[in-house]
């Protein structure tokens, strides 16, 4: 990471005793453990925000598959006649 700041968030009182106690286990400070889930909730947003842009993106241009064709496909799993994924 870059150059840090400081900032201020309220938490409930359990959520702050159980950062407290993680700390303790893992001898590592508060603000470092709090950091860190701050930046994979962000990093996981981004990768969901992401991809539901993707989606309706492809949605809009009518790459889809029909919802019958899916089912066709889940139903043929570990049958004899399995399907191939209609998307190849």
């Amino acid at each position: 990471m870059g150059q840090a700041t400081t900032f201020t968030v309220q938490v409930p009182v359990e959520l702050k005793q159980r950062l407290e106690k993680l700390a303790r286990k893992t001898a590592r400070s508060k603000s470092s453990l709090a950091a860190d889930a701050i930046a994979r909730y962000l990093e996981t947003q981004e990768q969901r925000s992401a991809s539901i842009r993707r989606g309706l993106a492809d949605a809009e241009a009518g790459r889809v598959v029909p919802n019958e064709k899916v089912e066709a496909w889940l139903d043929s799993w570990g049958t004899d006649k399995e399907l191939p994924p209609e998307c190849e």
